[in-house]
């Protein structure tokens, strides 16, 4: 006979992990226990009965009866049954919520059952148990006393990562108040998405954001990286993701970092389950979607485009870093004193202060770079730290006897130079060479140096924007200026010879001239002109006017090869006769009809 609460619970249900019977209403919250548990050390110290058990235990029976049905007895003796433990045991109870009554009540049931089972004389089972409680955000906390402590471990951008949308910062046209997909985020209605953004601005904390929030409602999410996964580990997870949905009813969430290192093949794997809700799929990618995704992936996925970040949200990122490292920051003409640090003398580290215009200038210098932003922030402090703790003098630059100062000087010396979003193999490369080229076409020759700097110095082939430059001579300047080919080879041959940095010089010479210089696209219309006649031409080509044809052999002559052609240098005036193939008289390809 079953107790009351599993009869109000409903039937009872098997595990299939520990073999439990327990209310198929708590198999789902019960399961995942035991799987965790299993992952994190399956059998590490489980206590194991000398004999199995022929029947399992139950929640809780009727009153006057054991909890524990009639189990076989060890052979050659009459003794007591031996005690049933769960597969997994490790020799501690789950943790019964805060006034729950009960504590050793199984993981899932009810508080209220328990208590009856208690009242009864029923022994409660032993509980499966559970994951230790997920910590809460840490955004703003760090764990150490000094601020050397709190640096140690991790790089301070993964330390500092937003847990909650509440602490993300940046990315308002996506994901501020009233959008659309902060709706669905908060709403538990996550679609598959494709997150493209540079590096640094914020996809993999979006990802960790909707894992912890799809975690608390019960979604599964399952990380991989297209770096080092597997075909076979994305199948594994899809089965795992099709039991889910098939016996306990639960969505499982796959997200692929840096998805497009995935080859089409591979993604076309997603393809089948990502249709038919199998799995909801988020992928994140510094390059192109429409490049580098499958196009048939991409018809079932949302692209979602986050910007770099701007000033304002890399100073606020900077600034949450700061207060949580406890560094205090100095404006501008503030001194450093011991009574502003409080009794330096009872401190078992020196304060550490940084310059407000020097996290100005490293929210600047990082490119809307986060990641790039906290880590140079990190570089920083640790350096002023180490020269003080090695330093035997009573006071160095930098560094007095009130404390560790970091100014401006020491953060671009921690960055060495601006940090410049430039992929010579991705979509950055072409949308660069596209704007040079479109700036000297405009005639705008401060646009046309900004962006040769930005190629050059993001660390593209000279050689590369040269041959662009011997392209553009002829296409966009052409006639209205002759010699423009001319500087165009010359800048191509100094770049090989001396190479950069001194070469860059060069560049910037021939693409100031290029800037400056008339432009005439009459050749290069009509070439293509003549192309398009080519193309569209219907039926076999026309034959070579004979009398244009070379006649080098008697029988070619005997043909009418060569046949009353005009020898022009023999004329005082241009020697009237037709070169075009007859179908083609009248012709006019620089005007683009016929005459």
């Amino acid at each position: 006979m079953e107790g009351a609460g599993a009869q109000q619970a409903g039937p009872l249900v098997r595990c299939p992990v520990c073999l439990w019977e327990l209310p198929a209403a708590y198999i789902n919250s019960h399961l995942d226990g035991c799987l965790q548990d299993s992952e994190a050390g399956r059998g590490g110290e489980a206590e194991r009965s000398p004999q199995a058990p022929s029947k399992k235990m139950r929640l809780s029976g009727p009153p006057g009866e054991s909890s524990e049905e009639e189990e076989e007895e060890p052979e050659g003796g009459s003794g007591p049954a031996a005690p049933v433990f769960p597969l997994f045991h490790k020799g501690r109870a789950a943790a019964a919520p805060p006034g729950t009554p009960g504590a050793g009540a199984h993981r899932g049931a009810p508080a209220a059952a328990a208590a009856r089972g208690q009242e009864r004389g029923a022994s409660p089972a032993p509980a499966c148990p559970g994951p230790a409680a997920s910590p809460g955000s840490h955004a703003a906390v760090l764990s150490g006393e000094t601020v050397a402590q709190k640096l140690e471990g991790k790089p301070l951008a993964d330390k500092l990562r937003p847990g909650t949308l509440g602490d993300y910062v940046g990315q308002d046209q996506v994901l501020g108040e009233q959008t659309l997909l902060r709706s669905l985020l908060e709403a538990d209605e996550i679609p598959s998405l494709v997150l493209w953004g540079p590096p640094g601005c914020g996809k993999t904390t979006l990802a960790h954001i909707i894992a912890s929030n799809s975690k608390k409602n019960g979604t599964r999410f399952v990380t991989l990286s297209a770096t080092s996964a597997k075909t076979n580990d994305v199948r594994d997870v899809i089965k795992q993701a099709e039991n889910e949905k098939r016996l306990l009813k639960r969505k499982t969430i796959l997200f692929i970092d840096e998805i497009h290192r995935f080859n089409k093949s591979q993604q076309d794997t997603f393809l089948p389950h990502v249709e038919c809700g199998t799995v909801t799929l988020i992928g994140a990618t510094t390059e192109n979607p429409s490049f580098q995704v499958n196009s048939a992936l991409l018809s079932r996925c949302r692209v979602i485009v986050l910007e770099k970040l701007s000033v304002e949200a890399m100073e606020t990122i900077l600034m949450r870093a700061i207060r949580s490292l406890g560094i205090r920051v100095l404006v501008q003409d503030e001194q450093h004193t011991d009574s502003a640090s409080g009794s330096s003398g009872k401190r078992s580290e020196s304060p550490v202060y940084i310059e407000e215009k020097a996290v100005s200038t490293l929210a600047y210098l990082c490119d809307g770079d986060a990641r790039t932003g906290l880590n140079g922030l990190q570089l920083a402090v640790q350096a002023r730290l180490t020269a003080r703790k090695t330093s035997h003098q009573a006071s160095t630059q930098g560094c007095s006897v009130d404390g560790v100062f970091i100014t401006e000087d020491h953060v671009k010396e921690g960055l060495q130079r601006s940090h410049i979003l430039y992929d010579r193999a991705g979509e950055e490369h072409y949308n660069c060479i596209s704007a040079l080229h479109k700036s000297m076409r405009g005639s705008d020759e401060n646009a046309s140096l900004y962006w040769l700097a930005r190629m050059l110095e993001g660390g593209e082939d000279p050689l590369y924007v040269a041959r662009r430059l011997v392209r553009f001579a002829s296409e966009d300047i052409g006639l209205g200026d002759p010699l423009a080919l001319t500087q165009a080879v010359a800048a191509y041959q100094g770049c090989h010879f001396i190479g950069m940095p001194e070469c860059e010089v060069i560049l910037a010479q021939c693409v100031v001239y290029f800037a400056r210089a008339p432009k005439s696209i009459e050749v290069y219309g009509a070439y293509s002109n003549v192309k398009a006649c080519l193309r569209n031409h219907q039926g076999p080509l026309p034959p070579v006017p004979l009398h244009l044809r070379n006649a080098p052999t008697r029988l070619m002559k005997d043909l009418g090869y060569g046949k009353d052609y005009k020898y022009n240098p023999m004329y005082k005036e241009p020697a009237e006769q037709e070169y075009l193939p007859e179908a083609l008289k009248g012709v006019d390809f620089f005007k683009g009809r016929k005459t």
